[in-house]
């Protein structure tokens, strides 16, 4: 939802239907696969996946077709990982509420029509490249403060407005996810007239407006009124309302200051009349009259939402509007590497960045998980979650035992994060479930259409059947992989670690290496352990005195006998002190000749996770 007006609060509050989340941890700071929610009310553990437990509520209100799930975000900056929170829970609904036969229309409103009221420090271009404000034409930006987004000239020169540059950048990580919203721009529904009926409501009983307000906010007076013009002479946002005309659908205002945070946006004085498409409700108004507009009857929003905007809105609909707010979710935030997200500050992370390094998959497993739980999004850790994720599949296709908690939840869960637009186009045609399959490379290889009963149910039977023959190569794996200079080397390694088999679908094999180039971004964006590359073409050109040959035969010998990377490590050691070397220059003599380079990754658990007969081979100088 818009973070236009955020509350004041540090509090975690959530909504009665998600009160029983499952906290435990894996030992190790690994999160558990086990995610459930419980209710225990009749003793047994009911929900496996919070969002039935969402969905029975929002079908307990008796809701007319379609459904209509909302969040919402102010497009002040770079929609990051944290703004698209609040699409993942909301399609996740969505989903379960599709599969129990209703047709759901998931709409997220841009409140677009919302004033700039500082300049951030980093922006986005439409291909998710992040730019700092310097990069741009910021002089834009800074004439434009106290104008809505929509009236701003984009930075980028690509689209009509900074509002629309920033809600097509929201949908395209919408799009990329493959989680069909309609995006609704709050400043369309104003200047269409859809606004109208609600703000002459609102306007006609504002001293009831104003009485409930006050129950919130201190700056409430006797001279408040619930709309804010924008001055036809500077452009800005006013909140000084000076008289109104009900029946004219008009009123009349004085451009006055307006306080931005810990700065000042200075009005023009400017006396004139605006009519009620030509301003805005202030927020708290403003999110109930998007819920009577847009029908809405769902609506996840973030925990500092749940102290504040949402009791007033409440409030407001039951008192002001007369109609009944939707069923809520509070969903706690998560951090980026331990920090909170951040658009002025520039800690962000995009979809688009993220889907460099992770299949889409594996992220919308991430949202997946329990919303009332704060997680940390760790680029560093990314693996971790790779590995949850790849346990979880495992487990869903009996290929791994786990607990029964485990088990039942893999097997709820599993299905919601796929998409056919994630998997080869040969594996689909290979189904035999499509009377049609095209390339895929710009959309969908095959037509869906997440409403459509069969379409899903085709979509369930793929999963179930041919998909059951993917192959995943495990994350480091692949990162180990994706140092190697010769890719028949890759091919080869996998197979004789036994992660690729002779019978594997050759759609599967393709596919299963498409991690590898995932994994390589990843450790070259955190220069990790695994940011080298393996010289397997050749031999580098090292030169070794006789002693040292000796160890290293020996080394040879060690791991010939099938011993591990930290056996392999501790082992270096000693075979140094067996024949009198120095430990550093034979570790030196080990990283030339496995990456041409002097210093590199602790060595014997790196050797220990490449193939042993190569390892052993270019140890003795054979290849």
């Amino acid at each position: 939802m818009s973070e236009s007006e955020p509350d004041d609060t540090g509090s975690t509050a959530s909504a009665d239907q998600t009160a029983n989340a499952d906290q435990i941890d894996a030992p190790g700071g690994t999160e558990s696969a086990d995610d459930t929610r419980s209710d225990e009310t009749d003793g047994d553990a009911h929900y496996a996946f919070w969002a039935d437990e969402v969905a029975d509520a929002v079908e307990a209100r008796d809701p007319e077709e379609p459904i209509v799930i909302k969040g919402g975000i102010s497009p002040s900056g770079v929609p990051h990982l944290g703004n698209v929170n609040e699409i993942m829970r909301g399609y996740f609904v969505a989903e379960v509420l599709r599969e129990r036969g209703w047709e759901v229309r998931q709409v997220f409103t841009t409140d677009d029509r919302d004033p700039l009221r500082k300049l951030p420090r980093k922006l986005a271009d439409l291909d998710g490249k992040i730019v700092d404000l310097g990069d741009v034409n910021a002089s834009a930006l800074g004439k434009n403060l106290g104008h809505a987004y929509t009236d701003i000239p984009d930075p980028f020169g690509c689209c009509d407005s900074y509002g629309e540059h920033f809600s097509t950048l929201i949908a395209e990580s919408a799009e990329l996810l493959d989680a069909p919203i309609d995006v609704v721009s709050t400043t369309d529904l104003y200047e269409s007239g859809r606004m109208d009926d609600v703000v002459e409501h609102v306007l006609r009983n504002r001293e009831q407006a104003r009485e409930v307000l006050s129950e919130y906010q201190d700056k409430v007076d006797e001279d408040y009124v619930p709309f804010n013009p924008f001055c036809s002479n500077c452009g800005k946002v006013t909140e000084t309302v000076t008289d109104v005309d009900v029946d004219e659908r008009e009123v009349q205002y004085r451009c006055t200051d307006i306080e931005a945070g810990n700065r000042t946006i200075e009005g023009c004085g400017h006396e004139g009349t605006a009519t009620f498409r030509e301003g805005k409700l202030p927020w708290r108004f403003e999110w109930p009259a998007q819920w009577q507009v847009l029908g809405v009857d769902f609506e996840p929003f973030g925990k500092d939402h749940a102290e504040g905007s949402w009791p007033s809105g409440v409030d407001i609909a039951e008192n002001v509007l007369g109609i009944d707010p939707p069923e809520p979710m509070v969903y706690e935030w998560f951090t980026l590497d331990g920090e909170p997200f951040s658009s002025s500050e520039g800690n962000i992370v995009l979809v688009h960045d993220v889907l460099e390094m992770l299949e889409p998959e594996v992220l919308r497993y991430f949202f997946a998980k329990d919303p009332n739980k704060a997680r940390d999004f760790s680029i560093e850790r990314l693996d971790q979650l790779v590995d949850e994720f790849d346990r979880v599949e495992r487990l869903y296709f009996d290929e791994e035992s786990g607990t029964e908690k485990e088990t039942r939840r893999a097997d709820r869960v599993y299905p919601f994060v796929h998409s056919l637009g994630d998997v080869p186009p040969e594996a689909l045609s290979a189904s035999g479930l499509f009377d049609a399959v095209a390339d895929g490379e710009d959309s969908h290889a095959v037509s869906f259409d997440h409403n459509d009963p069969e379409d899903r149910r085709r979509r369930r039977e793929f999963v179930d059947g041919e998909f059951a023959n993917r192959v995943r190569l495990p994350y480091t794996f692949a990162a180990v992989l994706g140092m190697f200079d010769d890719e028949d080397a890759r091919a080869e390694t996998a197979r004789k670690e036994g992660h690729v088999a002779d019978d594997d679908p050759a759609w599967a094999v393709e596919d299963a290496f498409g991690r590898v180039e995932l994994a390589s971004e990843w450790a070259d964006r955190t220069d990790n352990e695994y940011n080298y590359t393996v010289a397997r073409a050749e031999i580098p050109d090292v030169s070794v005195d006789d002693e040292t040959a000796a160890a290293l035969d020996d080394l040879a010998d060690f791991v010939a006998e099938g011993h591990d990377g930290e056996a392999i490590q501790g082992e270096i050691y000693e075979t140094a002190r067996r024949h009198d070397l120095e430990v550093g220059d034979f570790f030196a003599v080990g990283y030339q000749l496995f990456f041409g380079v002097e210093e590199g990754p602790q060595l014997g658990h790196f050797l220990g996770d490449l193939d042993r007969e190569f390892v052993v081979e270019r140890l003795r100088r054979e290849r």
